[in-house]
Formats: structure tokens, sequence, C-alpha cells
């Protein structure tokens, strides 16, 4: 018997490795299927950490009791540990809806998604943004903050390529431009991260060659003030990368004068980074990118917390 549109939405598995859109999408998702709820007792949330087939499959299985039909949320399974959760969704009955997101990407030939896709469901992968595809979501973003498009290529400019960031950014300006300000350009280099340099400078002088207990406080603060956590890594992770190619302009005998003549950044942050590539250890410096980038793919993966993870990552710097 052919599924019917309303059985193939019964099932949804949602992975990837941009969280930001995986749940946005259960968000939607959810909305969309509580509509005709009425009681709260038609929604069961499982917290993926620890899920276990069988209460996945005894929360499936569950008949409804005041509603038309449960709907049965795993919330942010590990990928390592989400395809025994397969073994779950041999029966589901029709009065159940299934929602399954995963802090990762799964495998397409992988046993949850063959099970869900068995079972008359959709698996949808998220995959990040980036270049032409990342500028049209921020433009779309911004005109939903009753921004423009031509803001949204600004914050695009000087933030990662982050999508929480990104729309982090775009909700500040919002806020902004609601309390009756105008947003000039000066106004949104001040309010945009990029824009935080004062702090930024003070984070990254007590950087190397190894953090000092300021930078924990400073990073803290900025954390604490508003910056994703994981944009405050982004910048270190420039100032690292900065400093190590200007130890090896150093190492092939460049003074000050001619590093400032021959790199595009601003003479002043070439020379906080020339001060600090004296001290600097090569070795260390490319140890430091790598803790940075596990510390990101760590964050997006839904494996550590964004602001816990960033004061780990200065005590292994």
């Amino acid at each position: 018997m052919a599924k019917t549109p309303a059985a193939r939405r019964a099932v949804l598995l949602l992975h990837g490795e941009e969280r930001f859109l995986v749940d946005e999408r259960a968000r939607a998702t959810l909305e969309d299927w509580r509509r005709e709820l009425v009681s709260d007792f038609g929604q069961d949330t499982l917290e993926g950490q620890g899920l276990t087939p069988a209460r996945l499959e005894d929360a499936v299985l569950q008949a409804p009791f005041l509603d038309p039909y449960r709907i049965v949320y795993a919330r942010m399974a590990q990928p390592a540990r989400s395809e025994a959760l397969a073994a779950a969704l041999k029966e589901i009955p029709p009065t159940t809806r299934v929602l399954i997101t995963i802090a990762g990407r799964l495998s397409a030939a992988g046993k949850l998604a063959k099970a869900v896709i068995a079972a008359g469901g959709t698996v949808e992968e998220m995959q990040p943004l980036k270049g032409r595809a990342l500028s049209e979501w921020a433009a779309k973003r911004a005109v939903d903050h009753g921004l423009t498009p031509a803001i949204a290529a600004q914050v695009v400019r000087v933030t990662p390529p982050d999508l929480s960031i990104v729309d982090s950014e775009l909700k500040k300006l919002a806020a902004y431009k609601a309390s009756g300000s105008t947003l000039t350009p000066e106004a949104i280099g001040e309010l945009l991260a990029g824009g935080r340099e004062d702090e930024i400078f003070k984070l990254t002088d007590n950087l190397l060659p190894r953090p000092t207990a300021e930078a924990l406080k400073i990073a803290r603060g900025l954390t604490r003030g508003g910056l994703q956590p994981t944009s405050v890594a982004y910048r270190m992770a420039r100032h690292v990368a900065l400093v190590l190619q200007v130890r090896a302009r150093q190492d092939r005998g460049e003074s000050l004068s001619q590093v400032q003549e021959r790199m595009s950044e601003h003479r002043f942050v070439l020379q906080k980074a020339y001060d600090a590539a004296k001290d600097a250890d090569t070795e260390r410096l490319e140890a430091a990118l790598r803790a940075i980038r596990d510390y990101e793919w760590e964050v997006k993966s839904g494996q550590v917390d964004a602001e816990l993870g960033l004061e780990v990552l200065l005590t292994r710097l």
C-alpha cells in the first residue's frame, strides 16, 4: 500500500553539521504539529543524551490520551549512539508523530536513516552554508528582522560563517533599530561583534605565549556581554594565525616596518602581532589553531557547551 503524504510527514529525522538549521527546522516542525493538540500530554520530549531504544520505543507505542495524536521528540542524540535507535522504529502507530534530531551528521546508509525511510518518514541533512548560499540566507533573515539585505551583507563580511552568530548580530541590530535609533554605518560597525576591538585587543594581549588569568576574565566579559563564544574563538584564531604569519616573516629577517608595508592589516594590529611573535613558538601557535578548530567543531556537533568549552579551550592553549 502506498504511503499517504501525511504518513510521510509522520517521522522526520534531522541531522547535519549545521546545528542552527537543525534546531530551526525542528522548531518549525513542532510548531506545525502542535496546532491540533488540545492538552499538555500530547508531546513527549526525550533528551538524546543517554536515550535507549527501549525508552524511545515505549514513547512511540503509547496511545494518545486527550489528543488526536502524540508527538515524540528525541532531541539531539549523539551520532555515534543514534544508530541503535533504529530498533525503536519498527512499529509506529498512525497516532504517533516522531521527530528525531542528531547532534552531527549521519550516513545515509546508516541503520537509523534507513529505519526512518522504511517507516515512511523523511531524512533531512543540514549542511553549512557558504558563499552565495550564506549571503542569500542572511539577506532573507535580515528582511525577516526588519533590516535590509545591505545590512546583512555587512554582517556577513565581519562575522564568522556561523548561522547562529550571523542571526544573533542581525537580532542585535534589529533591537537597536526598534529602540528608535538610526542604523548608520558607523553605528552598525560599533554594534557588530567585529567592532569590539578594544576588548578583543585586551584579550589577544593576554593570549600569548600562554593565556593569562586576565584572558579568561576578558573572555567571560565578552560572552556575558552578548558576544557568542564561537565568535570570541574566531577572533582568537585570527590573531593566532596573524602572529604565525608575522613570525614566519621575522624568521626571514623582515623588520616591523617591512611587515607593515607588505601586509594589509592595520599597522597597529601588525605591531601588536609583531611584538607577540617575538616570544612565540611556531609549534605552539599551530597547536593553538588546531585546538580552536576542534572547539568549534565540538560546539557545532553538540558535544560541548559553547561558553564552558571556551573556558576549557583557554586553559589548553
